[in-house]
């Protein structure tokens, strides 16, 4: 049955999207997962074949589309057992370079745009520090105005593409005065900027194919042009590029959750304990199954989610219920999934137990389900004020 919310357009760029994770990432990705990093390459293939642009506005050589699009491509690359593969796309596409193609002034998008949209510059966006990361009004890196630069000192934590990126938006605090969320600029900072360097690539439980770093500001000197957007605005921007984020972040999730409940589905049905199938025990079919119903309930609010961002509604309530929602559950789907198969699931070999690793952040990064919550809470709780 279709869908009233996707278009054939859609359609047709999920097929494009299932049949390029089959080919050149599910045969590849344990090799990423070594090397830590997803090859250029591919990604450069992906900018070829019009992935990277799918919201870049058709005036700027992009698709033009809305966060429809943007479900669909987290949902497929989801669907590729690797997280850090999928991530390491997403941030690129709907989590850095948006900052570039809401906010950047003509010459910059004329700069940088069109490698973006090859995959020949990938992007990383550096909000969080090792002190600060949902509280963006807490950020401490600086940027003070030196005749046309600025000079950046700081440090940004947990950077996803931070160790192989090419271009980075970094957020900094440019009015001491002010407070936090009247204080902060966003800044282009391009890879080899003297004073700007990778502390460290960092050792991560999951996501092993994406490369994420420290990243250190010292006495960085960035040319004046390269503010991206509004001085002094860049708290707004970050919050508003945080509903793209959150919504690929639960899209992604639940596209993790139904690809291991079928491999799971697959696998009780082969595995065979006490003379009969898996399949055989009530409460295993019956767990499955609950769990299968509520990831396509979820994934159900993120379709609905989209569509609302799509029409311009104030949809951040949703964004954060999908999030919450998505980040728990696929939790709580890879756990059943791993135990179901029972040793098999602990061993480095079998796709569930790298996907249990990989979904463990997704409660976490974007914005922790505790404050998705919160965000609930305050809209709901105005509402019945009101």
């Amino acid at each position: 049955m279709g869908s009233s919310i996707f278009s054939e357009d859609h359609d047709l760029i999920r097929a494009q999207l299932r049949r390029f994770v089959e080919e050149r990432v599910k045969p590849h990705g344990p090799m990423w997962e070594e090397a830590g990093f997803v090859p250029r390459e591919v990604l450069c293939e992906m900018g070829e074949l019009g992935f990277l642009g799918l919201r870049v506005p058709e005036a700027l050589g992009g698709a033009g589309l809305d966060a429809r699009a943007s479900v669909v491509l987290a949902e497929e690359v989801g669907r590729s057992t690797h997280g850090g593969f999928a991530i390491t796309v997403l941030v690129h596409t709907d989590m850095a370079s948006p900052h570039l193609v809401r906010f950047g002034s003509k010459r910059q998008l004329e700069k940088y745009l069109p490698g973006i949209m090859t995959g020949g510059q990938i992007t990383a966006v550096g909000v969080t520090e090792p002190g600060a990361g949902s509280d963006v009004a807490g950020i401490r890196t600086r940027a003070v105005r030196d005749g046309n630069a600025y000079v950046l000192n700081g440090a940004k934590m947990f950077i996803t593409n931070g160790v192989h990126g090419d271009l980075y938006f970094i957020a900094a605090r440019t009015d001491p005065e002010a407070k936090g969320s009247r204080s902060i600029t966003m800044f282009i900072v391009e890879k080899g900027t003297p004073g700007f360097r990778v502390g460290r690539a960092l050792d991560k439980t999951g996501w092993r194919s994406s490369d994420t770093a420290e990243l250190v500001f010292e006495d960085c000197r960035v040319p004046a042009e390269n503010v991206l957007g509004e001085e002094n605005r860049g708290f707004y921007s970050i919050m508003a590029n945080f509903q793209t984020e959150r919504l690929v972040i639960g899209a992604m999730a639940m596209a993790e959750a139904r690809e291991a409940l079928r491999l799971t589905f697959e696998y009780v049905n082969q595995r065979t304990a006490f003379g009969a199938p898996l399949w055989d025990k009530q409460v295993i079919r019956q767990r499955l199954s609950k769990r299968l119903a509520e990831v396509e309930a979820a994934r159900q609010l993120i379709h609905h989610t989209a569509w609302l961002d799509a029409q311009g509604a104030d949809c951040v309530a949703q964004v954060s219920m999908a999030k919450a929602l998505a980040g728990d559950l696929v939790n709580q789907v890879l756990y059943d999934c791993v135990q179901f198969h029972g040793g098999a699931g602990f061993v480095r070999e079998t796709a569930v137990e790298r996907m249990s690793r990989d979904a463990r952040v997704q409660a976490i990064g974007g914005g922790a389900s505790e404050v998705m919550l919160e965000e609930i809470a305050k809209r709901f709780g105005q509402a019945v004020a009101d």
